[in-house]
């Protein structure tokens, strides 16, 4: 039974910083690309006006990354942090664990958020709205799923009595 917690214990130790290091890579790799005009759109059929940036005070670099995720450069800036931070988390496993289980809490709420017209765009900051949320909800889930669901599986199984 020790032997099996400990191959469980690895398993859960190698995604948590799989997950952690994924995330970090694709948020940095994001934020980087929404620096680059050439993977910057504007909104399809908008015209070239400021009508076309909705209710942002901080509308600099407004455009939609690969023409689907609407982003500007403060939310670029958000996401090379977060992805910064992603990748040194996933040198341990407590760093992965606290990183998944945060990004998972911070992202749900975000999703939230994006889905509310009141809040979708961070108080003016920053769109969170359209595309954002699915691919915000589908990190989140990933992460919580790391983060807390397979902790506390191998919590289950280790406090499960053997039969001998």
């Amino acid at each position: 039974m020790q032997a099996q917690n400990s191959g469980l214990f690895k398993k859960l130790v190698s995604s948590e910083r799989a997950v952690a290091f994924t995330l970090g890579i694709v948020f940095l790799l994001i934020g980087i690309a929404g620096f680059i005009p050439a993977f910057m759109h504007l909104p399809g059929d908008a015209p070239v006006t400021d009508v076309l940036v909705p209710r942002l005070s901080f509308s600099d670099g407004y455009g939609h990354l690969f023409g689907i995720f609407p982003t500007n450069y403060l939310h670029n800036a958000v996401h090379i942090v977060v992805g910064l931070l992603g990748i040194a988390a996933a040198t341990s496993f407590s760093g992965s664990l606290v990183y998944n289980q945060g990004f998972a809490v911070m992202y749900v709420a975000i999703v939230l958020m994006g889905l509310i017209p009141a809040t979708n765009t961070t108080f003016g900051l920053m769109p969170i709205y359209g595309n954002n949320v699915w691919f915000n909800a589908l990190t989140a889930i990933a992460a919580g799923y790391v983060g807390f669901v397979k902790p506390a599986q191998l919590a289950k199984v280790s406090s499960t009595p053997s039969a001998s």
